[in-house]
């Protein structure tokens, strides 16, 4: 018998390394080992033909290659392994059975099922556009979604919002099984909460307050994905809602910018005015009230020096009639005393006397009194 002979049915090749490859080479075996049965005998015509073998000893032979290829196949499903972005869910028979962390792990083969899902990917869903080159410097392309981000706002005016979701899978098994479809729903719901709150709002709150409608929007669309029952849960994480372009439609842009610039009008000169009552309407109100605390003060001192002026009177009365010439003649000094610095000239007229009395000149006398020696 040859070498060729003597090998064993799997020959000396390597052993396969994908499940392709082990099945190609156990057909190129049954092959051979078919077409062996079928071979005539070989040496000298002396030697007696053998006898053909059982057909239950092929199906038996088949039935052993194909055990040997189940647990092969078996022994090669039953280890994977989880990248560490991801995370694997396995189902036994139908029914979750864990949740596996990034590793290598074992399985069940033909009982458990794999799934892998990315946890750690930011996924991101666009409304009202698309970009067409993402980078630093990205290109949108808005043309046929405006039945994305057309929208009616509460004062009837029509507005075209463009905004980002952005999210990552939270529960790999709800993300998984829970919902068909979780795209589309995160779409849908996305432009449900968006329409709602944008058109309970005006169109000048909505131009000027994206950022409060984008928390808005966040917080109720999260809201919406967790579902008001378990069942309904989406296994989804919002990460930002973030508003890209908020504009008037195309067509109504000119009025709107005339518009625009007619409210900045009226706003310049409203705070124009502002500023004239702010500077003219408190100098005024101060200067009323000085006026006003100087009556109060005069009163006060008109009041004060009556009342100094008659108790002084009522205190020289009481003098006065305890001691009346003494008390005259203190009041007629003291007057002569506050009237004669302020005199020019003064004459002194004697009844008995016939004839003038020479001129008292008080201010030279002062004056040279003044003079130093």
């Amino acid at each position: 018998m040859s070498n060729q002979d003597q090998q064993p049915p799997w020959g000396k090749k390597n052993k396969p390394q994908t499940p392709e490859e082990v099945v190609a080479q156990l057909i190129n075996k049954l092959q051979d080992f078919f077409s062996d049965n079928k071979k005539p005998p070989q040496g000298n015509g002396s030697e007696p033909p053998t006898t053909p073998t059982s057909p239950f000893a092929s199906i038996g032979k088949l039935l052993a290659i194909a055990a040997v290829f189940l647990v092969l196949q078996g022994v090669y499903s039953s280890f994977f392994k989880i990248t560490p972005s991801e995370v694997g869910v396995v189902l036994r028979l139908g029914e979750y059975s864990r949740t596996t962390p990034p590793g290598l792990h074992f399985k069940f083969p033909y009982l458990d099922k794999l799934y892998k899902v990315d946890v750690e990917n930011i996924r991101k869903e666009e409304f009202g556009f698309r970009s067409r080159s993402p980078g630093q410097q990205s290109t949108f392309d808005r043309r046929g979604y405006d039945m994305e981000s057309l929208m009616l706002t509460a004062d009837k005016n029509v507005i075209n919002v463009a905004w980002i979701v952005q999210y990552k899978v939270a529960d790999p098994y709800a993300f998984l099984f829970k919902v068909a479809n979780v795209r589309q729903a995160i779409r849908d719901l996305s432009e449900s909460v968006t329409r709602r709150i944008v058109g309970n709002m005006d169109f000048d709150y909505v131009l000027s307050n994206r950022d409060l409608l984008a928390a808005s929007v966040k917080l109720e669309l999260q809201e919406q994905l967790d579902g008001l029952f378990p069942e309904a849960m989406t296994g989804i994480s919002i990460g930002t809602v973030q508003f890209q372009d908020i504009n008037p439609p195309d067509p109504v842009k000119p009025a709107f910018n005339e518009v625009n610039e007619a409210d900045q009008d009226m706003k310049r000169l409203v705070n124009e005015a502002q500023e004239t009552y702010n500077r003219v309407i408190p100098k005024a109100s101060g200067d009323a009230k000085k006026i006003i605390e100087e009556a109060y003060g005069y009163k006060s001192q008109r009041i004060n020096n009556a009342k100094g002026e008659t108790q002084r009177f009522n205190d020289i009365l009481k003098e006065y009639r305890n001691a009346p010439d003494v008390t005259r003649q203190r009041m007629y000094l003291e007057t002569m005393k506050e009237i004669l610095p302020h005199v020019q000239s003064v004459y002194v007229i004697d009844k008995d006397q016939q004839a003038p009395i020479p001129l008292l000149n008080i201010t030279s006398a002062s004056t040279l009194g003044n003079q130093p020696k």
